[in-house]
């Protein structure tokens, strides 16, 4: 729109200046005037000139004023030209660096794309080293783990060692000792026993106290005989005793014992004893059978007839001590049992049953009376 209202700005003063310069060359050429010294005609001419030159300059003014592209194309075409032709020169520079740097770049794409075909089995290669790196490490624990264990397992098999080796030179002084008869009291053999119910809890002390000088008196009497008791050789751990108090303390009977905690010398000072207590129960009614077994028809000669009868024996007396019996022993008639025993010798055959009976009721401290028989 600019462009136009420039080109009708330029007619119309071109028009205007036009007729201006006409009308003022003809007024001149009227008049006759004279401009420098010149002919009136020649002054005529010379203001048409003007009027020309000063239209073109004018509309060029305009255009200069108005238009900056012009202003631009008239005074810094050389500038432009060369700026033109430097940033051509650039640009060519540009497009071979540019195609120089995709060279570089497709040279570079195909040199990565080969170090990745490189780099997959390095990779690959390095994951199998640390996958066998981390199972040795485990290894190298497990080993560690396994060398300790070793190492806390010798250390307890030498302390057993330590421990048998002790128990060793114990058991053959015991057994020297033993050979020469100078074991006095064995290792857990009773001092002294008591059933007891106590009819008030405060009795308890009293009692044990007694207990004690027995044991003390029986045991001075083993180890140092033909010496008077004036002193306590018997050693029992003081809070054994406060556990025995305790426990007698509780409603019902009880049976106490104090055993020996190791075998003594004949001469020694001290023996160390320990209580055991336990309630008192029945352990076996008058008539009742304790134990059976039979003799087979072809069972007649007097070995196989011993070894049954001492079976049966052995097996009354596991029976009553699984009851609750401190017997060591079963008491019988060892005339009744040598009689039975011919009895089952001279038997024409066939199978022959034993049983073992009690012969009266008996307690937990009481001594176990038995007899054998045939079975009815």
């Amino acid at each position: 729109m600019t462009g136009w209202f420039l080109l009708l700005a330029l007619l119309v003063l071109g028009g205007v200046l036009s007729t201006l310069g006409d009308r003022l060359g003809s007024r001149v050429g009227k008049a006759r005037l004279s401009l420098l010294g010149l002919r009136p005609k020649r002054t005529a001419v010379v203001i048409t000139v003007l009027t020309g030159s000063l239209i073109s300059a004018l509309s060029l003014g305009l255009l200069l004023l108005v238009s900056r592209q012009l202003r631009v194309g008239l005074f810094e075409l050389n500038a432009l030209e060369a700026k033109l032709r430097s940033s051509r020169a650039d640009l060519k520079t540009s497009k071979s660096a540019q195609r120089q740097a995709g060279k570089e770049l497709t040279t570079a794409q195909q040199r990565a794309a080969e170090l990745r075909r490189t780099l997959k089995p390095l990779q690959e290669q390095t994951r199998s080293l640390e996958a066998e790196r981390q199972r040795l490490s485990q290894d190298v624990n497990a080993k560690d783990i396994e060398i300790q264990r070793t190492e806390q397992e010798l250390s307890a098999v030498r302390t057993q060692i330590r421990s048998g080796e002790k128990e060793l030179n114990q058991l053959e002084d015991t057994l020297l000792a033993l050979r020469r008869g100078n074991v006095a009291i064995s290792s857990g053999q009773p001092l002294a026993t008591v059933t007891l119910k106590l009819e008030r809890p405060d009795q308890a002390k009293t009692v044990i106290d007694q207990l004690l000088r027995d044991a003390n008196l029986q045991a001075y009497q083993q180890v140092l005989p033909g010496q008077p008791a004036e002193r306590q050789i018997l050693l029992v751990p003081r809070p054994d005793i406060k556990r025995l108090e305790q426990t007698i303390r509780k409603p019902g009977t009880w049976v106490v014992n104090i055993r020996s905690a190791a075998n003594v010398l004949l001469g020694e000072t001290v023996v160390y004893a320990f209580p055991e207590v336990r309630p008192n129960v029945t352990v076996t009614r008058e008539g009742e059978v304790l134990a059976r077994t039979t003799l087979a028809s072809n069972e007649r000669n007097p070995e196989a007839v011993r070894n049954r009868l001492n079976l049966l024996l052995a097996s009354t007396l596991a029976e009553v001590q699984r009851r609750g019996s401190l017997s060591k022993g079963l008491q019988f008639d060892g005339n009744e049992i040598n009689a039975l025993g011919q009895e089952l010798i001279d038997r024409n055959g066939g199978l022959a049953a034993l049983e073992a009976v009690a012969l009266r009721r008996s307690e937990t401290a009481d001594p176990i009376a038995i007899q054998l028989r045939l079975s009815q």
